[in-house]
């Protein structure tokens, strides 16, 4: 019998270009609290921690109420943004094909994203994608990027060998959360983070455009094996 093979993708920066929605809620959530919004290039650094951290990374050294207070004015503000239809998460070139190729090739799909349960499932959804998914990774479920639980808990409730496994995404959190689980890491080059900076993280490789992921995949775990 053939083992399982699992492609775990993180969300934002790597499937979804989402850095208007967060930016957008980030700047009401610091003005909630009289605070100046943290610039779009601050946010996009942080985008794909979990929301306690990404906050405590834009603003540092605040008291715990304030942070309390970002975190519950980011989530009303995303999803006003949400039901009014302004979200504005428009999936990459290529991600429908590419991840229809890779299922083909018998892999698995997972997710391993800094978004909450329900935040993930809306996106999915309006993209016809949540049923592509065999398992959904987020962290409020889990600790976040870049400790290594969210991976872990999808290799477990896939039954997958983390030396079958491979983790896309834009930002060293998605290299650093693989190696630490002991998965190899493919870079995307059109997200949030630098190429440099996820080659020098440890991904094995760095791609350009989604069509060059599904035949890659393959090799790269069997030379991560080797």
């Amino acid at each position: 019998m053939t083992a399982l093979k699992l492609c775990i993708f993180d969300c934002d920066g790597t499937l979804v270009d989402s850095h208007y929605a967060i930016t957008a809620a980030m700047a009401t959530a610091f003005a909630g609290q009289g605070l100046p919004a943290p610039s779009g290039a601050a946010v996009k650094r942080v985008v794909g921690l979990a929301l306690a951290d990404a906050i405590r990374l834009l603003h540092p050294g605040a008291a715990a109420e304030t942070y309390g207070g970002l975190a519950q004015g980011y989530v009303a503000a995303f999803g006003e943004l949400r039901r009014a239809g302004e979200t504005r998460e428009w999936l990459f070139p290529g991600v429908v094909e590419a991840l229809l190729a890779i299922e083909e090739a018998g892999w698995l799909l997972g997710m391993a994203t800094g978004k909450s349960h329900r935040g993930l499932l809306a996106t999915l959804s309006a993209h016809d994608l949540a049923d592509r998914f065999v398992t959904l990774q987020t962290a409020d479920r889990a600790p976040g990027k870049p400790a290594p639980d969210m991976i872990l808990q999808a290799l477990a409730e896939t039954g997958v060998a983390a030396g079958r496994a491979v983790m896309i995404g834009d930002t060293t959190y998605d290299v650093q959360m693989a190696k630490n689980a002991g998965v190899v890491a493919v870079g995307v080059d059109w997200g949030y983070h630098h190429r440099d900076e996820l080659l020098a993280a440890g991904a094995v490789v760095v791609i350009e455009d989604f069509a060059a992921l599904p035949a890659l995949l393959d090799d790269v775990v069997a030379s991560a094996a080797a």
